[in-house]
């Protein structure tokens, strides 16, 4: 009888999950074994944290059960990756030992607070789910004084996401009463709001927060954190709350992917230099037209489905995919119940953005449904 090959996929992200779902849809469990691992046992779609800092969600409300997985006939192991062994095709994990004939890395990017003097200290990662409870009662709680985002480093994941941040804390100040006698200042380390954008989609956001009274101070490049003070390289910002996006940086167990660059490269069906080795969205490098393809969640998804077709094509002796095509699109709210979407096509390459209407923020809340429900329901 043959061996029934096992698909490991390290992470239960956009990318992750997407991989599973698709091998899964395409090939029966006596045709391929798959197995997801994650050190958490949830998923969410990352724009919900946003909603959980304004109030109108909670965290239970945000997540859907990664052992649900389960019932499509998808392994869950909710594990520590501690050592990736591509010489004899296995991964170490704090559950134990498991093989693979193929393996998808789609971890996601790690964040490093700790790699800026005082930002772990003096900072709310607007990223970590941890925080976002401690954010909302901060926002809540001050009077008079600012508020500040800071962009630590480039690239980072949902590059739209700390100026959308600022419009829902305008916002949820407004809403409360007490945003006349606070600034919301954003702090970026390029000298426009979205460098990979170009300078016209930015000066649209940049009007965008703008109208808002909301301030963006470019070429900022963050040195480290006191604790009412952000010191960039040419001068010092005080804070009174401080949210940071923190550098972006590969877990180290998969630094044996990366040939000391600061990310793993793919190509367009997401193979890494090893055999049978892939790896997907946060955690890689993807050369588009003008820089890397963006680090968002859409991304990680469409290069999930064109892996799985790789691999379904290996195991089934069938066509390959079409190359991942680089497009995808990313939702920017603006706190006035009305959101504007943001296209990408990082191949031609070209961006576009919508003006914000209601049906945008609806067809935000659908993405996150169809996610929630549809992969994990």
């Amino acid at each position: 009888m043959a061996k029934i090959p096992h698909i490991v996929i390290l992470g239960g992200g956009f990318g992750g999950l997407s991989a599973a779902l698709e091998i899964r849809t395409r090939l029966s469990a006596a045709q391929a074994r798959v197995t997801v691992v994650d050190r958490k046992d949830w998923f969410m779609v990352g724009f919900a944290k946003l909603w959980i800092i304004r109030g109108t969600r909670t965290f239970e409300e945000s997540t859907a059960p990664l052992e649900n997985l389960s019932k499509k006939d998808i392994e869950f192991v909710k594990a520590e990756v501690l050592e990736l062994n591509t010489i004899q095709k296995h991964v170490e994990t704090s559950k134990g030992r498991l093989s693979y004939d193929y393996l998808i890395v789609a971890m996601g990017a790690h964040l490093a607070p700790n790699s800026i003097p005082g930002l772990a200290e003096y900072g709310l990662n607007l990223y970590d789910h941890d925080h976002l409870e401690t954010i909302r009662k901060r926002l809540m709680d001050i009077k008079s004084g600012s508020v500040a985002i800071v962009i630590s480093s480039m690239p980072y994941k949902c590059p739209p996401a700390p100026f959308e941040a600022a419009m829902l804390i305008d916002s949820l100040l407004n809403e409360i009463g007490s945003r006349k006698s606070i600034s919301i200042e954003v702090y970026g380390p390029g000298p426009i709001t979205l460098p990979a954008a170009g300078p016209e989609i930015s000066g649209r956001i940049l009007d965008m927060i703008r109208q808002r009274d909301i301030q963006f101070h470019g070429s900022h490049k963050l040195v480290s954190v006191k604790e009412s003070d952000i010191i960039f390289e040419d001068v010092t910002k005080k804070f009174d709350v401080l949210l940071v996006v923190p550098p972006h940086v590969v877990p180290p167990v998969v630094s044996v992917l990366t040939d000391s660059e600061p990310f793993i490269k793919i190509d367009r069906f997401g193979r890494t230099r090893l055999h049978n080795v892939y790896a997907v969205g946060d955690i890689t490098t993807l050369p588009g037209g003008k820089g890397p393809v963006p680090k968002a969640g859409v991304f990680a998804e469409g290069e999930g489905a064109v892996v799985a077709r790789d691999i379904i094509a290996k195991i089934t002796d069938g066509d390959g995919p079409e190359p991942y095509d680089g497009k995808g699109g990313c939702f920017i709210e603006s706190g006035q119940s009305t959101a504007s979407i943001i296209q990408v096509d990082a191949f031609e390459p070209s961006t576009t953005l919508s003006e914000p209407t209601q049906s945008n923020l609806e067809a935000k809340l659908q993405f996150e449904k169809d996610h929630l429900q549809g992969w994990l329901g």
